[in-house]
């Protein structure tokens, strides 16, 4: 599990949460993970406050993300560095196509004020 920390940011600072699905090529599952969970310090001084890649047995050529970011903007904002976009170059290839998810403003949560 790969959670990096922004120096300026704090857990009530999380505003911006991205949850989504990323159809891996088949047999390519693994490489994308691989790919996903390389540490990226430019990704927290971004804003990224959590980055986390998960998989599912029952589902082999799935891989799941979940993000969470200081604002909307911040994350907007990322994805225009020039080593996210290379980045997302690499791993065009490990995909499928098939992309799912849903983003959403963080309003609270029961473990912290």
């Amino acid at each position: 599990m790969t959670q990096l920390s922004h120096p300026a940011a704090t857990v009530a600072t999380m505003t911006y949460a991205n949850v989504g699905t990323l159809g891996a090529a088949p047999g390519k599952r693994d490489e994308l993970v691989a790919h996903l969970t390389g540490r990226s310090q430019e990704l927290a001084d971004a804003g990224c406050l959590l980055y986390e890649v998960g998989v599912h047995d029952d589902h082999p050529d799935t891989v799941y993300v979940a993000e969470l970011w200081t604002s909307t903007e911040a994350h907007r904002a990322s994805l225009q560095l020039a080593s996210v976009q290379a980045s997302i170059a690499a791993a065009r290839p490990l995909l499928s196509g098939e992309m799912g998810g849903f983003d959403f403003t963080v309003v609270g949560s029961p473990l912290r004020d």
